[in-house]
């Protein structure tokens, strides 16, 4: 672990699990699911929502604690728009070219960078 990115009281919270989006309210049932690249987000008791682009991870529910451990978490104000639109750019000219050369591997890398870009932008627009 690189550092704790928040730690925050909330009333509600949603996140991407990899069987389905799924929310947390208070005294939730212990779970451990894994968590796909998508947004996390969570509201605060004075209502506030709080959004965060997270890549693939993990999130734990017990005794009213939310634990999430993840590869990426960044808010919205820390997201670079244009950088991540760039990114995107670079991910879909080199998929073209590895779809032309049957790379599988390389294909599936580029997807997942293609995915993180587009979250990082959507949670970058929606935040602001």
């Amino acid at each position: 672990p690189e550092k704790v990115v928040l730690h925050d009281q909330a009333v509600a919270l949603q996140a991407p699990g990899v069987l389905g989006s799924f929310g947390v309210l208070a005294n939730h049932a212990p779970l451990l699911s894994e968590l796909q690249v998508g947004e996390v987000y969570y509201r605060r008791e004075n209502g506030d929502e709080v959004r965060l682009a997270v890549g693939g991870g993990f999130c734990q529910v017990f005794n009213n604690l939310v634990s999430i451990l993840v590869e990426s978490a960044e808010m919205p104000g820390e997201i670079n728009i244009e950088r991540a639109s760039r990114a995107l750019d670079r991910a879909r000219e080199e998929l073209r070219q590895a779809q032309g050369l049957y790379d599988a591997d390389k294909i599936q890398q580029l997807e997942g960078a293609i995915e993180r870009a587009q979250n990082r932008i959507r949670v970058a627009k929606l935040g602001s």
